[in-house]
């Protein structure tokens, strides 16, 4: 039980706000409790004055007593239930904000060594299984545990010999809740695991349809997913059968134990030591004692089945942000775009420190320059853009915005004035005007639509039937590459950041399309330091410098025109370059 104790302990402070809520849970609990203990002895008053005489006169007091008390226990219960499953309700959604907050502060890493699928799974069936743990297993237990004590009371008041006989097979329940819990708890883990494999298989099948369609990979992926699926079953089946053989156990149990106080009770009856009423009351009482009995071992198995989940979503808050905050950050500023790089190495948590992406780079942007940044596949040029935008710091050496270094800038100011373009254009689940605001939250209709102008994007969404209003969502078809991508130009136009950062901006546009954005760029990087990773050469003529990044290291720096003459890495990159239109070759003129 140590697992569930410390699962208990991380997660009820998020019960914080809604205790006095708790505390009223419980009264209900008590007072529908003390309603059906009443309601008992009741009937055994009602059978041995009314029914054994025959006195309908009698029927009527006990009668009405005996409606009052289940109308009131009624109402509490309603009222105790309904506001059980608001705070339970309330907790999931503490927990899954939660949760949510910390992932996205996580660093890419992390999203790179776990599945969509699975993290989406622990942020649903997980959560719901800690609110099992600390709010529902919390309420159930006081309603357990109060039902047993008054149950137990009024059997002992009743007759305390009889009583402590049946008392005596009452902990078979928890022997038997504790000798199944360590193999539900492991049934339950690999039904979860298996949950969220399932999920990414369906989430990663959906999101390459094209490719199974084209490759003719249906039945791969049909046999991935059966594979999980059956992961899946044998853990659900496994976790249902022990819980099931749980349930006929203790139902034996209890049938041996009302045979028994039904036998004695006979037995007694026949002496003359016992009346009727006195007798059911009893089996009653009996009756409704095991089940909360058997509860209480029965949320033994759910609270450990619970730390499975407890677990999972350990592992995503115990995870690291890779950067935080500065302990005192730096007075926000008017900032000019000044970006200067010193001495700066990195490596990616895990790889090899023999060969780091980034080793000792140092350069310098000044305002309204724009530096490009290229060489050969997995050199290290988008680490480069990692840094600057501060998902990662440096191992050594120092990145600064104006002379300011980044780790003493607050993170929401840094990045609201350095605005990246990356190289997959990122598009929301929402309307055309949603991802072009998101760039600038409360930015006006009339803002919304002067940057999609300047991207070159206005008359292409006004052509569309709900022009800014048309629902677009990452893969869409209803736009083209290029659109898109001059939607996410136009995001950047309104963002107004005084640094930009152009990640491939035209990668997998055709050479037409890529014409097309061009202008749009051209304004985009108009007065702004712009830091441009690109393969595409064809735009460096008119870059300020040209940095060359080879094996980590800053190998070549300086114009077009001076690497070309130089004969190193970039003249072998660039080759002769493609004669091309005036509108492609210079960008800022």
């Amino acid at each position: 039980m140590r697992e569930v104790r410390e699962a208990f302990r991380r997660f009820w402070p998020l019960t914080r706000g809604d205790r006095k809520w708790l505390a009223a849970i419980v009264a209900c609990v008590v007072v529908a409790a003390l309603a059906e203990t009443a309601s008992i002895l009741l009937f055994a008053h009602l059978t041995d004055t009314a029914l054994k005489a025959g006195s309908l006169s009698a029927f009527w007091g006990p009668a009405g007593a005996w409606l009052a008390v289940a109308a009131l226990g009624a109402l509490v219960g309603y009222l105790g239930n309904s506001l059980a499953t608001w705070t339970a309700e309330r907790f999931v959604l503490r927990l899954r904000a939660k949760v949510f907050r910390h992932v996205q502060d996580l660093p890419p890493h992390f999203f790179q060594k776990h599945r969509q699928g699975d993290l989406v799974e622990r942020l649903t069936g997980d959560v719901e299984a800690i609110e099992q743990m600390v709010v529902s297993g919390v309420v159930g237990t006081v309603a357990a545990a109060f039902s047993a004590v008054f149950y137990s009371a009024a059997a002992l008041w009743l007759r305390w010999d009889l009583a402590l006989v049946t008392f005596v097979l009452a902990p078979l329940f928890l022997l038997a809740a504790r000798r199944f819990a360590g193999r539900i708890r492991t049934a339950s883990q690999d039904e979860r695991v298996a949950d969220g494999a399932i999920t990414s298989v369906v989430e990663e099948s959906l999101g390459n349809v094209l490719l199974t369609q084209a490759y003719n990979r249906h039945r791969d992926e049909e046999r991935r997913l059966d594979r999980e699926a059956r992961a899946w079953m044998k853990a659900s089946v496994r976790g249902a059968r022990l819980s099931e053989m749980y349930e006929q156990f203790v139902e034996v149990v209890e049938t041996v134990c009302v045979l028994a106080v039904i036998g004695l009770g006979v037995w007694e009856i026949s002496a003359d030591r016992m009346t009727l009423g006195q007798l059911l009351a009893f089996a009653a009482f009996i009756g409704y004692l095991y089940p909360p009995v058997r509860n209480l071992g029965q949320l033994g198995l759910t609270l450990t089945a619970a730390t499975a989940g407890a677990e999972r979503l350990n592992e995503i808050l115990d995870a690291e942000p890779a950067v935080t905050d500065p302990t005192e950050p730096v007075r926000e500023w008017p900032v000019r775009g000044w970006v200067s790089v010193h001495g700066a190495s990195f490596g990616y948590p895990g790889a090899d420190r023999k060969a780091p992406a980034l080793h000792d780079v140092t350069f310098t942007a000044a305002p309204g320059e724009l530096v490009l940044v290229t060489g050969p596949s997995g050199a290290g040029k988008s680490t480069l853009a990692k840094l600057l935008l501060r998902f990662y710091d440096p191992s050594s050496g120092v990145l600064c915005l104006d002379g300011v270094p980044l780790n003493d800038v607050p993170l929401t100011f840094l990045r609201e004035n350095i605005a990246l373009l990356p190289q997959e254009t990122l598009v929301l689940h929402g309307t055309i005007r949603e991802n072009i605001e998101c760039g600038r939250p409360g930015a006006a209709q009339a803002e919304i639509e002067e940057a999609a102008r300047a991207a070159a994007a206005h008359d292409f969404i006004s052509e569309l039937p709900d022009g800014y209003d048309t629902l677009i969502a990452p893969g869409t078809a209803a736009l083209s590459g290029g659109q898109l991508k001059r939607i996410a130009i136009a995001r950047a136009m309104l963002r107004a950041a005084p640094v930009l950062i152009l990640d491939e901006p035209t990668a997998g546009l055709d050479s037409v399309a890529a014409r097309r954005i061009v202008h749009p760029l051209r304004r985009l990087m108009s007065g702004r330091t712009t830091i441009m990773i690109t393969h595409d050469l064809s735009l460096a003529p008119d870059a300020d410098r040209i940095l060359v990044v080879d094996g980590g290291r800053l190998v070549e720096e300086g114009t077009h025109a001076e690497l070309m003459a130089g004969g190193g890495t970039y003249a072998r990159l660039a080759g002769p370059l493609p004669i091309v239109s005036d509108e492609t070759m210079i960008l800022r003129r």
